[in-house]
């Protein structure tokens, strides 16, 4: 091979090594670095999490302390009495209305069933004679006295001589303790019965109350 191949080949050589190094550089240029990226990826997040708005909770529901409401007749600001003019009976039975007088100076409520005994004082120290009341069956009825208005509850009572007398052991009362629904503090109301002082035989039913005094005739 003569010097003037040899300078051809070495020329030719050298331009395929620059064109090389070019198309490096080139392809190393055209994707950029990964940690690049990256750190845009996170500071966009941050920034975005630093420009939306805080997160909201719906405002709770509280009862308003000024909300209006009727308190329940208590004990102390009824009248109890037992209306012997409006009385009936039949069947073995007497049914007597045991009237409620709102005597304080505001409304108040009144809903279901009173509770009833025939008792031996109008004191905390009488002794209950007998059974309880039971309840009859009748609807309770949400009742609102205005001051000196007045609701009443059937009271039935049943002869004492439908019973034996081993069975009924029969007695005279004079009072009967009264709770007003909802209340713990007992009213008393005097009246006389003859009553069964065995709590085996049950001679009070009471029904709900309902508005007004007890009229004859006219129970729930």
């Amino acid at each position: 091979m003569n010097r003037s191949s040899l300078g051809r080949r070495g020329t030719c050589l050298a331009v395929v090594a620059v064109a090389m190094s070019w198309l490096v550089a080139a392809c190393g240029s055209s994707a950029p670095p990964q940690s690049v990226t990256s750190t845009s990826a996170s500071a966009a997040a941050s920034a975005s999490a630093s420009t939306a708005p805080p997160a909201t909770t719906a405002p709770s529901t509280t009862a308003s302390s000024g909300a209006v409401g009727v308190a329940t007749c208590s004990t102390t600001s009824l009248v109890l009495t037992v209306d012997d003019s409006q009385a009936s009976g039949g069947a073995g039975n007497s049914y007597y209305p045991l009237n409620f007088t709102n005597t304080s100076s505001a409304t108040c409520e009144m809903y279901g069933f009173p509770g009833v005994s025939f008792v031996t004082a109008p004191t905390g120290t009488g002794q209950q004679v007998g059974a309880a009341a039971l309840r009859g069956e009748a609807s309770d009825v949400a009742i609102q006295l205005a001051p000196g208005g007045a609701a009443h509850a059937w009271l039935k009572v049943a002869t004492a001589l439908n019973y034996p007398a081993p069975d009924c052991q029969p007695v005279t009362v004079h009072w009967l303790r009264v709770y007003p629904p909802g209340e713990t503090a007992a009213g008393y109301v005097g009246q006389t019965f003859t009553a069964c002082s065995s709590a085996s035989a049950p001679l009070l039913t009471i029904l709900p109350v309902r508005a007004g005094d007890g009229v004859a005739g006219v129970t729930p």
